[in-house]
């Protein structure tokens, strides 16, 4: 049978529509779509995309089921590696993990793996109610510091061992980056919920409202009988250009832009919780974090959102996926673009002016591409006297964003490098002994799979060392 050079495209809301909404934009693929996806499979006896998965699925095996229309089946291969498999299918890079060594890749378009693994997640959610069985206690007690990917993966892999697992959150809602950063459209909540469920079920036990560093100390959770700990406390601190205007009002980090907007669902009509609507939105940055704000801003009534971007679109870190919906939503890519001045009204003459200290516009210069920088891209090099301005209300910076310092500076003899990233071995150990870190915390923002791949190599060094404590 010949194979279908394409991957099966992915149903979506029409962009006109999904524009003005926060309904999840992917639709999904139906069975006859995932059985058909399937069957592009070679099976490939080395199976290379496994070596490309962070956390190293079977996915040949997971497929063959899928191809058999055992989808159950396909949910228990899958989960034999990955606690989060209706997640990773939505907001995983396959393209340039998994799917970037596909065999199939080479002559033709790679299998759409993660696609796949979306459609074997939401059919067992949607299909079996029945739950997982907690395992036998083993007797040992771990501590998880922040519920985000790093951490309930961790927890998870622990908990499947029989390990009496606890964590601690400082939000009021478990997720993470899952719930505080990436937009309903893309990831929506309530299939966040069902994966920490699914943890609970488990015997994972979440803490709230518990910020380690403040409300309880690494020691103190020591001394309180934990036998290890591990932190996957995120980047939660962002970052700033340093240019004036910055304290102007309407200028957010993109963390607390998306967090107003997802975690606190500030986008609702009956919400308590102020963000800035309508208007005229630039959102400064390439990456993911800034193509989710600047879709977000159109969702909350923006008339036009601005990517303003130093470099070219050859070098924008962002998902291509998440590029080319941003473009098809109307976003306008100011490219080869640099912020010097976020500009504000002042009314010197009447200090009660309402309107005094709020964004008007902000001062761009344009750039062109220089020699390659440590990283090997292309240095931008501003261009002297071609500096413009655009008018908009609103600007959120997403350059960026670095370990909080909190855990660090209240934990003895925790070792950080000059971007206050927690220093590890191979194993995730830090240095202090029993005391663990991954995703983030330790290497700044990064993916969501590859802060799972941390949890889950911290979780096999847990067990061995309290197995050989």
């Amino acid at each position: 049978m010949a194979i279908n050079p394409k991957k099966h495209e992915m149903p979506t809301q029409a962009p006109e529509v999904r524009a003005h909404n926060f309904n999840e934009v992917a639709l999904g693929y139906t069975e006859e779509m995932a059985v058909s996806e399937a069957n592009r499979c070679l099976y490939c006896k080395n199976k290379p995309c496994v070596a490309g998965c962070p956390v190293n699925i079977n996915i040949p095996d997971f497929i063959a089921y899928i191809k058999q229309g055992d989808f159950e089946g396909a949910y228990q291969e899958i989960t034999k590696s990955s606690s989060l498999p209706a997640v990773c299918g939505r907001v995983c890079p396959q393209e340039t993990q998994c799917e970037s060594k596909c065999t199939l890749g080479v002559k033709f378009e790679p299998v759409g793996i993660g696609r796949l693994e979306r459609f074997v997640a939401d059919w067992h959610n949607d299909n079996v109610t029945e739950k997982p069985e907690k395992p036998a206690a083993n007797g040992h007690k771990v501590a998880i510091v922040g519920s985000g990917p790093s951490g309930l993966t961790c927890a998870g892999d622990l908990a499947k061992k029989g390990y009496d697992v606890t964590v601690f959150e400082a939000l009021h809602t478990a997720g993470g980056v899952l719930v505080y950063g990436i937009p309903e459209f893309r990831l929506p909540k309530s299939i966040v919920a069902k994966e920490v469920d699914t943890l609970k079920t488990l015997g994972v036990r979440i803490e709230p409202n518990v910020v380690i560093g403040k409300t309880l100390t690494i020691d103190e959770l020591i001394d309180m009988g934990f036998e290890a700990v591990f932190i996957g406390s995120g980047a939660g601190l962002p970052s700033f250009m340093g240019i004036p205007g910055e304290s102007l009002k309407g200028v957010y980090s993109a963390n607390e832009f998306l967090t107003r907007s997802n975690l606190m669902k500030a986008y609702r009509e009956d919400s308590a919780t102020p963000i800035m609507k309508g208007g005229k939105v630039a959102v400064v940055g390439g990456g993911n974090v800034a193509m989710d704000a600047a879709r977000t801003a159109l969702r909350l009534g923006a008339e036009k959102v601005y990517i303003v971007y130093r470099r070219s679109m050859d070098e924008l870190p962002a998902r291509r996926e998440e590029v080319e919906h941003a473009e098809e939503e109307g976003v306008d890519f100011q490219l080869l673009r640099n912020p010097v001045e976020i500009l504000g009204f002042n009314n010197p003459d009447d200090a009660r002016d309402p309107r005094n200290g709020f964004v008007t516009g902000i001062r761009c210069i344009k750039m062109e591409l220089g020699e390659p920088d440590e990283k090997g891209r292309r240095k931008p090099v501003a261009i002297p006297g071609s500096e413009y301005e655009l008018e908009v209300s609103t600007v959120v910076m997403s350059i960026g964003t670095s370990p909080n310092p909190l855990i660090k500076d209240t934990t003895k003899g925790l070792k950080v490098n000059a971007r206050g990233g927690i220093i590890v071995n191979e194993d995730g150990l830090t240095s202090r002994g029993g005391v663990y870190a991954g995703g983030d915390a330790v290497t700044g923002a990064a993916t969501v799979i590859s802060a799972m791949g941390a949890g889950k190599t911290a979780a096999k060094a847990i067990d061995e060392y309290l197995m050989n404590k």
